[in-house]
C-alpha cells in the first residue's frame, strides 16, 4: 500500500491560562478553550488574532495555532 502526503493542511486554534506568560504550559489543560479547526493558516491566524485581542489585558491567557497536519504526517 502506497503512502500519500495529504494536501489538506488543518490548523487548530486553542488557548487558556498558562503557568508562565513566557511559555505554553497550560495551568488547567481540561479547561482549554478550543476555538476551532481551520483548513487554512490564514483563517486560523484570523481566529487566533481575534481571541488574543479579546484577552490582551490578561497576561496569563494565551492562544496558539497548532499545525495538525504536521502532527498527522511528521515526516512529510
Amino acid at each position: 500500500m502506497e503512502e500519500t502526503t495529504p494536501t489538506q493542511k488543518l490548523h487548530l486554534v486553542m488557548g487558556g491560562r498558562v503557568t508562565d506568560p513566557r511559555g505554553i504550559e497550560f495551568a488547567d489543560p481540561e479547561s482549554i478553550h478550543v476555538v476551532g479547526v481551520f483548513s487554512s493558516y490564514d483563517a486560523a491566524e484570523e481566529a487566533w488574532r481575534a481571541q488574543a485581542q479579546r484577552t490582551v489585558d490578561d497576561a496569563e491567557m494565551k492562544y496558539v495555532v497548532v499545525h495538525i497536519h504536521q502532527l498527522l504526517t511528521p515526516d512529510a
